[in-house]
């Protein structure tokens, strides 16, 4: 499976860049982490828990980081086993440039599973996929960014329901 897409975030590329290198800010936006260990030089380490439609397993895997061109891109390479669940691995191709006082990051993003979690169905796993790379790019853009002014918070004290658009029910 594959997969691109681009975010603005509003701070400089080296920061983006810095934070895709740092195992504390993976564990903050891997959905589903519960331990990042390693560093750049020797690859990271990661315990994760997901849940892929009625399959829940553990995944422990390794990433790797190459072709880093400080500032600019690198090349994120991932793989890990979930026992009887099965397996995943995939890669991101990761760009960064300045735009916008801030940071245009690119990626595209293959994938493979295997075991039980193939048997789901490509939609199912697409699904996921999908959902996977948003959440941690949502994660790190939260990260980097601090987290969304919530414009409702007034309406909210003044004891109005909201509406499925955010609209005030009277």
């Amino acid at each position: 499976m594959h997969m691109s897409d681009t975010r603005q975030i509003a701070v400089p590329p080296a920061e983006v860049y810095a934070a895709l290198l740092d195992p504390d800010v993976l564990k903050q936006c891997v959905p589903g982490a519960q331990e990042v260990t390693g560093t750049v030089e020797d690859g990271f380490q990661a315990t994760v828990v997901q849940k892929v439609g009625p399959v829940k397993a553990t995944f422990k895997g390794e990433v790797t980081i190459s072709d880093m061109v400080p500032g600019e891109a690198m090349k994120i390479d991932g793989s890990g086993k979930g026992g009887a669940a099965g397996f995943a691995k995939g890669g991101a191709d990761v760009r960064l440039a300045a735009k916008d006082g801030g940071t245009e990051l690119s990626y595209d993003v293959d994938a493979k599973v295997g075991g039980k979690l193939a048997q789901l169905g490509s939609r199912i796993i697409d699904g996921f996929a999908k959902k996977m790379a948003d959440q941690f790019f949502d994660n790190l853009q939260t990260a980097l960014e601090g987290p969304a002014e919530e414009s409702e918070a007034p309406d909210a004290e003044e004891g109005g329901k909201k509406g499925w658009f955010g609209l005030k029910k009277n």
